[in-house]
């Protein structure tokens, strides 16, 4: 899952960059309204954490913005204001949350998790391939009923996969989706993890079963879609 963050305060952003990304998701970091609408229009995010107070344009007039281009982008809006009026404007703009300052870093998670769930359709909330079963809402997988304990990168790397099962996922969609702008396209890193997760994933499997993991040398990695139904 990839979250733009649209904050001018470099504390702020800080904050939410650091507790997000332990929670397994990307994360862009803007700090200007008119730079938040352009990747609004042309990144591919899941969510959009919006500051009132900003810059220019204020996060009022980003999301109006966003909204016009008829996107469907969930956007939880951020303020040191409490007052009602100005939550009540931030809803009517198009706002699917408000969390005023200062708030708990757990409070903060919960709500971005619930919005996310909200965004995905009933069928993805539980992804079932083969012997693996990953339940989104308590971010939790079990492989033959046993639990397997991931880190945060790990539970979102086969999470994308799993979303994409049935074709071919390149290095480049992993990067986008699941690191963010600023990762090293020359690093290693994907590999690291894909390696980790597949040691994880097939040591709950059945004995003598293949990896659930195809790597396609030179296209990407591939996890075939063994649905026998609705998830």
């Amino acid at each position: 899952m990839r979250i733009l963050v649209v904050e001018d305060d470099t504390r702020m952003a800080g904050l939410l960059s650091r507790a997000l990304r332990e929670s397994g998701y990307a994360v862009d970091v803007v700090g200007d309204g008119g730079e938040a609408v352009d990747h609004a229009a042309y990144g591919t995010y899941d969510l959009m954490i919006l500051d009132i107070l900003l810059e220019g344009i204020d996060g009022f007039a980003v999301c109006r913005s966003v909204r016009r281009s008829e996107s469907t982008l969930p956007i939880l809006m951020l303020s040191a204001r409490s007052e009602i009026a100005d939550r009540v404007r931030g809803l009517n703009e198009g706002a699917d949350d408000y969390l005023a300052k200062p708030f708990a870093v757990e409070e903060l998670r919960a709500r971005v998790g619930a919005l996310l769930r909200r965004r995905s359709l009933p069928t993805q909330i539980t992804l079932t391939v083969g012997d693996i079963r990953l339940d989104r809402g308590k971010r939790s997988v079990e492989v033959r009923g046993r639990v397997v304990e991931l880190t945060g990168k790990e539970y979102s790397l086969l999470e994308y996969i799993l979303l994409n099962r049935g074709r071919i996922v390149t290095r480049h969609e992993i990067a986008e989706h699941v690191w963010d702008e600023h990762f090293d396209p020359f690093s290693n890193l994907i590999e690291v993890y894909v390696g980790r997760l597949r040691q994880k994933i097939d040591a709950s499997s059945r004995p003598g079963e293949p990896s659930f993991l195809t790597t396609r040398r030179g296209e990407g990695y591939f996890v075939e879609d063994l649905r026998r139904g609705p998830d």
